[in-house]
């Protein structure tokens, strides 16, 4: 099998197992079999693709080409010459002559295009719901977000269907997608990276942000893009850096302001992910943080709200009904606001900067949770303004304060839904923070018990000179992502391959005499449908799996919704007598809740 990282492709390009043209058809054929999780907006033409790659093979000096062979996506606010641009408003749609800076240095660079993603209109959001386009959902949870405003390029990274994605980050979109995808997110410092060809949000803001596997492939595509352009009026050149000085000094906000407005599993995470930084020789320091959440309020309830309405007012004033009302009204707030509300906001700014000076002097990184808790589609349908405020509580700041950020994986909740921190430092410290992240989200792999890291939501392509065979087993208990016994099947090599619910022809039982407790599937045709996950491994590690295996349990056949039937966890009829029948709840997730 190889992974879709950017290490695990130069290694298969470099020893002849993977060809471009072999990537290309096999992502092709992933795209049209698979189903429509409102991704894309524009895909780039399977012909085009080919051509691509094949134009690429006949490269002499490939090692002028640092991306060789990488496929990559980009946000559909981002222009590429040929492609439609739409912002997710089809009424807006203009199709641009030039590419934009950092996605030509990335095709200079030899990376492969697959498409333009999908996200919340104008980028105003952060939720991922606020598109024409099809609704998107979490790569580990369909009732879930997936995160916006840059949902689409998040998605396309989780999924696997491509090894990174460019997004934009003016309040936090390259980060809360990157949170809920289990992806690393890197949001550079302002003016790093050119945003020449980016439709603005919010101009003296906005940055080109990166979705990736690995904190490694986040250097890699920034080596590519970073850099001063004079084209760009707010391009700016960053001395180089030195590294953040050890013992690392982290700040954390004081206990009374970390806020995860009810969510008490993403507390506990947060705190171990602390205990990680701690382990690496960390020395946690308390800061108050009401600066940042000062700053961040005037995002949103300040003139830079004009901004965004500057972007495309013309637009505006002709089209209002094109804009989806929620957006419409946000962005129409900004032409309330005066010269004198944009001058006090400045002022106000350039105080708490003043503020933060010292601050900044007592710590290296400020390290706070990327998102305090995650909320369903539904909800957000619901509520969709003072969620997403919620969404933004430890993201808002990071522009107007001139910061630059890393948004690192860092396990998995009792849910099943990933959860992250977010490594923040002033401008011009980007590449001593992916380090940084990269040692923490090693070190978390570490404790959680896998041999190598977790890479998004999905499995690797098939290596076609050296295809192995997998393995598929249905589990509805422990060994589920984020719960005890997952460990058992990572470090085999297990990989999820999907989220699911059995035929409505089972019972479930949470067994007695078990820690941690297990539960017990049992075919009954006047059943209910039981959560489940199917996981592959390879087959050398299936023998050692089964080995562990405790009775009452046994792996028997077990029918999915679709009908299709796989491997999987069942138990013994005998042991269900005074196990208690946890069926109406509809699955172990939910009987851990309700505990």
């Amino acid at each position: 099998m190889i992974a879709l990282d950017i290490d695990s492709l130069r290694s298969a390009y470099g020893n002849k197992r993977l060809s471009p043209r072999t990537l290309v058809a096999d992502l092709i054929s992933q795209l049209d079999r698979g189903p429509d999780r409102a991704i894309w907006i524009t895909r780039v033409a399977d012909a085009a693709l080919r051509a691509r790659a094949a134009a690429l093979e006949q490269e002499g000096d490939r090692a002028k080409l640092p991306l060789y062979g990488i496929p990559f996506a980009v946000k559909d606010n981002i222009d590429v010459a040929g492609l439609p641009t739409t912002a997710a408003c089809p009424g807006f749609a203009y199709t641009p002559d030039t590419t934009a800076t950092s996605v030509q240095h990335l095709l200079d660079a030899g990376a492969i295009l697959v498409g333009k993603t999908n996200l919340d209109q104008f980028a105003t959001g952060l939720s991922g719901t606020r598109t024409p386009y099809g609704q998107p959902a979490n790569a580990f949870d369909a009732d879930y977000i997936c995160g916006g405003s840059s949902s689409g390029s998040g998605l396309a990274v989780a999924h696997g269907l491509v090894s990174f994605a460019l997004g934009t980050d003016t309040a936090g979109s390259g980060r809360v997608p990157a949170a809920l995808g289990n992806l690393v997110g890197l949001k550079p410092s302002p003016g790093l990276v050119s945003a020449r060809g980016v439709l603005p949000a919010c101009r003296s803001l906005d940055c080109v942000s990166v979705f990736a596997l690995t904190c490694g492939d986040a250097q890699a595509v920034l080596d590519v893009i970073a850099g001063f352009d004079a084209q760009d009026p707010f391009s700016r050149a960053f001395p180089a850096a030195p590294s953040i000085a050890s013992p690392l000094r982290f700040g954390v906000p004081l206990p009374a302001q970390r806020e995860f407005f009810g969510d008490g599993a993403s507390a506990a995470a947060f705190e171990r992910a602390l205990d990680a930084l701690t382990t690496l020789g960390g020395e946690p320091v308390d800061i108050d943080y009401t600066p940042f959440r000062d700053a961040a309020r005037l995002l949103y309830d300040g003139p830079w709200l004009a901004e965004r309405h500057l972007a495309i007012r013309e637009f505006l004033a002709a089209r209002p009904e094109a804009l989806l009302p929620v957006v419409r009204s946000i962005i129409q707030g900004g032409s309330g606001y005066s010269a004198d509300d944009a001058f006090a906001a400045q002022y106000r700014l350039h105080a708490l900067r003043q503020a933060l000076r010292p601050v900044w002097d007592t710590i290296d990184v400020l390290v706070t949770p990327t998102i305090g808790t995650a909320y369903t589609r539904a909800a957000m349908r619901a509520d969709p303004v003072s969620l997403n405020t919620n969404l933004g509580y430890y993201t808002n700041h990071m522009n107007l304060l001139d910061l630059c950020a890393v948004a690192v994986p860092c396990g998995f909740l009792p849910s099943g839904l990933p959860f992250g921190v977010t490594l923040q430092a002033p401008a011009g410290n980007d590449r001593a923070l992916l380090a940084l992240a990269d040692q923490l989200h090693r070190a978390l792999n570490e404790t959680l018990g896998a041999t190598g890291l977790p890479l998004a939501a999905t499995p690797p392509l098939a290596d076609d000179a050296q295809g192995e065979a997998l393995f598929p087993i249905a589990v509805c208990g422990g060994h589920m992502q984020g719960l005890p016994l997952n460990a058992e099947l990572t470090r085999l090599g297990g990989q999820l391959r999907e989220r699911t619910r059995t035929a409505p022809a089972y019972r479930l039982y949470a067994l007695a005499g078990f820690s941690p407790p297990r539960p017990g599937l049992v075919r009954d045709v006047a059943g209910a449908s039981i959560e489940i996950e199917v996981w592959t491994l390879p087959l050398a590690a299936v023998g050692p799996f089964l080995a562990g295996v405790p009775a009452p349990l046994a792996i028997g056949n077990v029918q999915l919704a679709d009908g299709s039937w796989v491997k999987g966890f069942l138990c013994e009829g005998h042991a269900t007598a005074g196990a208690r029948d946890i069926t109406a709840l509809g699955g172990w997730r939910a009987w851990l809740a309700s505990l």
